[in-house]
């Protein structure tokens, strides 16, 4: 049987990946500080501070994994991108992956970010392989750093892996003060969005559909960087009047009524061609369809 060390497995992204998990046949192990997923069936759930060496190869000794599935990392909101927590994860990260490949496991997907990428230079659709790499956060640095590690254990051994490079990713439990909740979750309270011009582009990605993705990559044998995207190019203003629409609540969005963030990009957008014609998988679920099951989410939160 395929056995799966899953990290990170509340979270965001983590928690989705489940369900898709027990469907290709995996036996789950999640590795989480709260019990948030250990109601469901299963699951076999690990309470282990990961930042904790020891605790770490008493774990892969005892699930002895032949899959490592990656997610876990500091991500609190507004402080992530420079917080130094973030070289701690690097850290610790390497050592999970050489205690996993240490006890004979096969394959790691890691989750990385469009971060990674130089923002600046290009047209904005970034290829994993074409575009050049210039993170200008730590947290950026930080994942490209692992990446490279992650990519020398790989060359040395005999374990096969692939990293996940995320867009922009909504749904269910994303961080409140996050756009896409933000306006959200302001209408849902009769209070006024107040949103930038809504000008930027950015790859908009479900947060199940992402889940879905990070499992067909894991299941299949495509190595390396493989961006975690929709390829379509939507306008910060599109989501938020859809977002508005939805809830019926239109008179409520305040667009350009705060200015955009200095030196934003224009656009940032996923170039999908290793995911569609390799991993061989395609979002499935529209826009609309998946801001309308966001906004229940949330509305079922008040």
């Amino acid at each position: 049987m395929k056995r799966v060390l899953l990290t990170g497995a509340s979270g965001f992204v983590g928690r989705t990946t489940i369900k898709y998990l027990l469907q290709r046949g995996y036996e789950v192990h999640g590795v989480t500080a709260r019990s948030a997923v250990s109601d469901i069936p299963g699951i076999v759930c690990h309470d282990v501070d990961l930042l904790d060496s020891a605790a770490v190869d008493r774990l892969i000794r005892s699930v002895n994994p032949s899959h490592l599935l990656h997610f876990a990392w500091y991500v609190e909101h507004g402080k992530f991108w420079n917080a130094p927590e973030n070289n701690q994860w690097v850290a610790a990260s390497e050592r999970l992956f050489e205690s996993f490949v240490s006890a004979g496991g096969n394959r790691i997907v890691s989750a990385g970010t469009c971060a990674e990428y130089d923002w600046q230079t290009g047209n904005g659709v970034f290829q994993e392989t074409t575009s050049p790499i210039g993170p200008d956060t730590l947290y950026g640095q930080a994942k490209h750093e692992l990446h490279m590690r992650l990519e020398t254990i790989a060359r040395k051994t005999s374990v096969s892996y692939a990293w996940g490079r995320v867009f922009f990713l909504f749904g269910e439990w994303e961080q409140p003060g996050r756009f896409v909740p933000f306006v959200i979750r302001s209408l849902l309270n009769d209070d006024e969005a107040k949103c930038s011009s809504g000008e930027q582009i950015r790859d908009f990605m479900f947060v199940e559909d992402a889940g879905a993705a990070f499992v067909d990559l894991l299941d299949s044998d495509v190595g390396g960087a493989v961006n975690i995207g929709s390829g379509v190019s939507t306008k910060l203003a599109d989501v938020a009047v859809m977002i508005a629409e939805i809830i019926g609540k239109p008179e409520l969005l305040r667009l350009g009524a705060i200015p955009n963030s200095a030196g934003e990009p224009k656009q940032l957008v996923a170039d999908i061609t290793r995911l569609r014609d390799e991993v061989e998988f395609k979002p499935q679920t529209d826009l609309r369809s998946a801001l309308a099951e966001t906004i229940d989410w949330w509305r079922d939160q008040k």
